[in-house]
């Protein structure tokens, strides 16, 4: 069956391959950017993202606006056949706006106001900024609304932060009362009534600061939520600028992975497109399985957040300037980065930046074009056999990730975990990494993996992962039950269904909202270890699984009563040995299993890989994959690509599926039976 594909903009359906470049800060050296438009064909680009930061230039006085600068760039990309993601400028505001409206600056959390400078130092609830934001946004839109080279819309740039001013302190008041009505059911749900903390009016509320109220964690969710509502608010606002002006041009931000200030899920309903800056920390050991692993989850993350390709926004050629090492990539890896975005479903692979920076915070940063300028660099190779290869794979794009597997990850209750006080220290919680450990198994086994919130329909899937489902929204524990009802495997862990959306703790019993039912047990009590501490998991001697041995736990242990569940894995140590660790229960035409203490990755790939092979999961090749090698599948319903990755500094040798011809994408030869991956290398087959 051929699945029509979503193109991110059908007038340009190739692989893009560009990002972001400056030629604003290099209007006085025109020969700088003449020599940028020579290097980008050399290297293979094809797009570029202008305007992010050029507000200033745009509109050095206010009202008082100056294209002719972008026009040039503008018409000169399309006359090259190349493509422009264009930026709003809201990012960072000129000096003349701050200074002539100094209540656009941001306000912290001690309350004192902000100077200008930086980036992302301005109000979002601002009248003046939404103002002056949506003028320059609209006269954007207007001027470049006919040009051939418009591609894309970008928002903004890494929309973060959060602002303490009397507007956004009573903005937020205005949103409580929206939510709660009556002040009484505020206090309930909030449960003031612990230190004597009741409110009597909407007015006395504050927003949690360090000098004030910290200690109510309904009041932290709901600032959060705030934050992420106030910020998709002001985003809606840029997308109805330029939308109204450019309805057929498709409009994006880019995101930030598991960044944690703001709610993705709210973000990505109000876009066309997702989009992200991925910048693994490479170069931590011989092997990069640990990063693949997490920027893999991210990756698949921002698929889901529209369940269709996404853009690849930012990525950098070389190194960062911000991570705790600017570590070089190896030979080999930035293909091999750049095709993991494209593997797990990105139309793009693309930087920051194109040029350095001669001067600022950035010009140490990674980029195409060194301050040497030349391209006669191991970087520019690098990028330039990107270039080469991505044209190659203009047939994969806007083809489908298929997936059978899912891993909840869920923004309001990560909140709801960090903002928690017990079981363990919060650095030491790592609900972000936990999620990607668990997708990490079905990484090792060449699987697809959707990763998507609470709320989500589950119904396509056949095995659901949860990993500290803490917090239970609305409806999530009857979408749970219906999903084993009906057939689904629901693998739930330690720390699942404590609290309601506002944080309140389950009564009766843990899980709550009548998931004790659906997994046969409750948690009595759950046990926080120091990090010296260590417990085992001991597999009784005839399971459903056929595993057996011991495997270490750490960290969490819960406590747990049967109630009807099967005993799969018994604690080893402590007082509580003997007692339930993994549990089964059969719950309507599904499995429910839960497994109550955190396990290292050992015992979640042998459980995984049992739990595979009972619902019949089918991995994208039958073949048996070395330690840090995955497969990826792409789809269009007729044609399929499979993306085999290797992160081990080695070569490795792979057998195919017998009686299967592939072709290498890459360099257009016929494959059978085996295939040689270099260290940090990759292939793209496509299956004949």
């Amino acid at each position: 069956m051929t699945i029509e594909k979503q193109y991110i903009n059908p007038k340009f359906p190739f692989m893009i391959h560009g990002g972001d470049w400056n030629p604003d800060q290099w209007l006085d050296e025109p020969n700088i950017i003449e020599e940028d438009f020579r290097l980008m064909k050399l290297a293979g680009i094809n797009s570029a993202t202008l305007a992010i930061f050029a507000w200033a230039k745009i509109e050095p006085q206010e009202g008082k606006y100056d294209f002719e600068w972008l026009d040039k760039i503008m018409d000169r990309m399309a006359k090259e056949g190349m493509a422009v993601i264009l930026a709003t400028p809201s990012g960072a505001r000129p000096s003349w706006l701050a200074y002539k409206y100094p209540e656009v600056l941001r306000v912290r959390e001690d309350g004192i106001r902000n100077l200008f400078g930086d980036r992302h130092n301005h109000c979002l609830t601002s009248p003046v900024y939404r103002q002056k934001v949506f003028e320059i946004d609209r006269r954007l839109a207007e001027h470049y609304k006919n040009h051939p080279a418009l591609f894309c819309w970008h928002l903004s740039n890494e929309y973060s932060g959060e602002c303490y001013c009397d507007i956004c302190v009573e903005s937020f008041r205005k949103w409580l009362k929206n939510k709660y009505k009556d002040i009484n059911l505020l206090n309930h749900e909030w449960w003031t009534s612990f230190w004597s903390h009741t409110y009597n009016d909407w007015s006395e509320i504050n927003p949690p600061t360090y000098r004030g109220e910290n200690s109510i964690h309904g009041l932290s969710l709901d600032w959060k939520r705030f934050i992420t509502d106030q910020t998709v608010d002001f985003m809606k606002m840029e997308y109805n600028a330029v939308k109204e002006v450019t309805p057929d041009i498709p409009v994006t931000t880019n995101m930030m992975g598991t960044f944690p200030g703001l709610d993705y899920w709210k973000l990505a309903k109000a876009l066309d497109i997702a989009s992200w800056d991925m910048y693994p920390s490479w170069g931590r050991s011989e092997s990069e399985k640990s990063e693949a692993i997490y920027n893999g989850f991210c990756n698949d993350l921002i698929r889901t957040l529209k369940n269709r390709s996404f853009l690849l926004m930012e990525s950098t050629p070389s190194m960062t300037n911000w991570q705790e090492a600017s570590k070089l990539k190896r030979p080999g890896v930035h293909l091999l980065s750049s095709l993991m975005a494209v593997g797990h479903g990105a139309d793009s692979v693309q930087y920051f930046q194109w040029r350095k920076s001669r001067g600022g915070a950035e010009k140490f940063h990674g980029a195409v074009v060194d301050h040497y300028g030349k391209e006669d660099t191991r970087v520019f190779k690098d990028v330039a056999g990107v270039g080469s290869v991505l044209p190659k794979l203009n047939e994969i794009c806007g083809s489908n990730h298929p997936s059978e597997v899912a891993v909840i990850y869920d923004w309001e209750n990560r909140w709801a975990i960090e903002t928690m006080n017990g079981v363990i220290k919060r650095e030491r919680r790592q609900y972000d990494r936990i999620c990607s450990e668990h997708y990490g198994s079905f990484w090792s086994f060449g699987i697809n993996v959707d990763i998507p919130e609470s709320t989500y329909d589950l119904s396509k899937y056949k095995l659901v992962i949860a990993p500290m489902l803490m917090m239970l929204k609305p409806n999530v524990a009857e979408n749970i039950k219906n999903f084993v009802k009906n057939g689904g495997c629901f693998v739930a862990t330690y720390l699942t269904g404590i609290v309601n959306e506002n944080d309140l703790c389950f009564l009766g019993g843990f899980p709550g909202e009548g998931l004790q039912e659906v997994f046969g047990l409750m948690v009595e009590e759950t046990d926080g270890l120091y990090p010296k501490d260590r417990n085992t998991l001991v597999f009784e001697n005839k399971n459903i699984l056929n595993l057996k041995g011991k495997f270490k736990i750490f960290d969490i242990c819960d406590i747990i009563r049967p109630l009807g569940c099967e005993i799969i894995a018994k604690y080893g140590e402590d007082f509580y040995s003997g007692t339930p660790v993994l549990t089964l229960h059969r719950y309507g035409k599904g499995q429910a299993w839960y497994i109550a203490a955190r396990t290292d990755s050992n015992f979640l790939n042998v459980f995984y890989k049992s739990l595979i092979k009972i619902l019949d999961i089918k991995p994208n090749l039958y073949l048996t994959l070395p330690d840090g090698v995955t497969v990826q599948k792409r789809t269009d319903g007729k044609n399929e690509w499979f993306f085999i990755m290797n992160f081990n500094n080695k070569e490795i040798n792979l057998t195919l599926p017998t009686k299967t011809v592939f072709k290498d994408v890459i360099d257009n030869s016929d494959v059978t039976n085996f295939i040689k991956i270099r260290s940090f290398g990759v292939k793209v087959l496509k299956k004949l």
